[in-house]
């Protein structure tokens, strides 16, 4: 056989990564984290799997990688978990908004934002909740985190939504600390109070 193309899985090239990123994200959108693998994603673009592992280390780093997130909300977080439960409603909406209200940050979230507002639903129910909300909720040491989880993050989605996507007022030129006062309690209540 003389000539002829390589054959079998492309080695690492610079657009290697850019390929899996753009196979990660439709493959999280249409089925959500939990039905996706790392082994998928990597035939689906023609990688081994160990490349994939290679550019972004593991499945949640993948996930995070394909919402193309300007920050890492794990890091972003990581304060208010070692900070323990007791007021971590108002420090956890405290840091949000505030990596919200930065202006380099904000087109990307924004884009983001309406990826998990998608009526399938995939991407939030199915990846940013188990990938981020719900660990953090799990190092906060919250009991009944798949009772808490949906209210924790109904209130956070509504903040967003409202104050940044639809810029309904007064929440959209409010000032930060004055909506940490009015939502952080209820925010508090749903991670450590009692529940119905």
């Amino acid at each position: 056989m003389t000539g002829g193309g390589r054959r079998g899985r492309r080695p690492g090239a610079p657009d290697t990564r850019a390929a899996i990123l753009a196979v990660a994200r439709e493959r999280f959108a249409a089925a959500g984290f939990a039905a996706v693998s790392v082994r998928s994603v990597a035939a689906e673009a023609g990688v081994d799997p160990a490349l994939v592992h290679h550019y972004f280390g593991s499945k949640r780093d993948l996930f995070l990688a394909a919402l193309e997130m300007p920050v890492d909300p794990r890091e972003v977080l990581a304060p208010v978990i070692a900070a323990g439960p007791e007021g971590a409603g108002e420090r956890i909406l405290a840091t949000i908004l505030g990596v919200w209200d930065d202006d380099e940050l904000r087109l990307p979230l924004l884009a983001l934002a309406r990826g998990l507002t998608d009526p399938s639903g995939h991407l939030l129910q199915d990846g940013f909740l188990p990938v981020v909300i719900g660990p953090v909720l799990a190092e906060l040491g919250v009991d009944q985190t798949e009772r808490r989880l949906p209210l924790v993050i109904s209130q956070i989605i509504g903040v967003l939504v409202l104050r940044y996507l639809a810029r309904l007022e007064p929440l959209a030129s409010m000032p930060a600390e004055e909506v940490v006062a009015a939502v952080g309690p209820t925010l508090q209540r749903y991670l450590t109070g009692p529940l119905p």
